[in-house]
């Protein structure tokens, strides 16, 4: 079970408001359980809906029905979002907050279609269409794994900060001798354009629109692409380090008994899993009469 979010919005006295948070930002219960549950369900049924409209014989054929789950989605997540925000004593805290942002962006195309009709063409096939992709997004409130992964990534920005540091020295100096080494006939036209191939080369995609001409050139070319195969690991490396650091730290201490010697109990255990001796007692291990 994932661990009660942190009351970052303000719990409610008591009341309806008391009842409400607790179903929808805890899942200690089960009712909120069962709310979350239910509501990751919608969030991908929403998102498989406009994936499949998005193709071009599904629109055609079930346009009607595309379009009126669209507006049950989005009147169940208006609900939602309006409910989110009448049951914290702090509700502009929550509206503001990532989260918060994320579910009014996942509501609000369809609206901004009913409010500028003219703006339909650009609403069914651009922007507006891809801001309900942000649905999606919701679901990382819901699964511990995301969160524990945000705050990973959130602890180990300054490593990551520094790393993208080095990494844009070393693009920037790399693309700037590939320039003179290959010029402008070779298709190294500025160092921007440089740059720009030695990001692509060290991240290993490679796209292949300007290569080395020059045995010097393939040379530097081999080298970045060592140094990228190489590179792509660190930030792996630091968060993961990140991630297990935290995973240590949140594991609670397990406690012996003082009879068996027997070890692995949690804190809140009161009895040996083996000898059933009451745990925290100072009792010394019992030794068998001699015959």
């Amino acid at each position: 079970m994932k661990p009660a979010r942190r009351d970052v919005f303000g719990r409610p006295q008591g009341g309806w408001r008391l009842r409400f948070y607790t179903v929808i930002f805890e899942s200690d219960t089960p009712a909120g359980l069962l709310f979350d549950k239910l509501l990751i369900v919608a969030i991908l049924a929403s998102v498989a809906v406009v994936l499949a409209d998005s193709v071009g014989t599904l629109h055609a054929k079930y346009q009607a029905q595309f379009h009126a789950l669209e507006w049950g989605f989005t009147l169940l997540f208006t609900v939602e979002y309006v409910a989110r925000l009448s049951c914290v004593r702090h509700p502009l805290r929550y509206a503001t907050s990532f989260f918060g942002i994320v579910d009014l962006l996942s509501i609000l195309p369809t609206y901004v279609a009913v409010l500028f009709p003219e703006a339909q063409a650009l609403i069914d096939v651009r922007i507006l269409r891809l801001l309900r992709m942000f649905r999606v997004l919701k679901l990382t409130a819901y699964v511990w794994e995301y969160q524990a992964m945000g705050r990973a990534l959130v602890a180990s920005r300054r490593k990551i900060l520094v790393f993208l540091s080095a990494v844009m020295m070393i693009v920037v100096i790399m693309g700037t001798v590939m320039y003179v080494v290959e010029g402008p006939e070779n298709g190294f036209t500025s160092i921007p354009t440089a740059i720009y191939w030695a990001i692509t080369t060290m991240t290993t995609v490679g796209f292949g629109d300007i290569t080395p001409k020059t045995d010097i050139g393939r040379l530097v070319a081999s080298f970045m692409m060592l140094v990228g195969w190489g590179t792509l690991a660190v930030p792996t490396g630091i968060v993961t380090a990140e991630m297990t650091a935290r995973r240590m730290l949140d594991t609670p201490a397990s406690r012996a008994c003082g009879a068996c010697g027997a070890a692995g109990h949690l804190p809140e255990a009161a009895y040996c899993l083996h000898c059933g001796a009451a745990l925290g007692s100072a009792v010394a291990p019992r030794e068998e009469a001699a015959p």
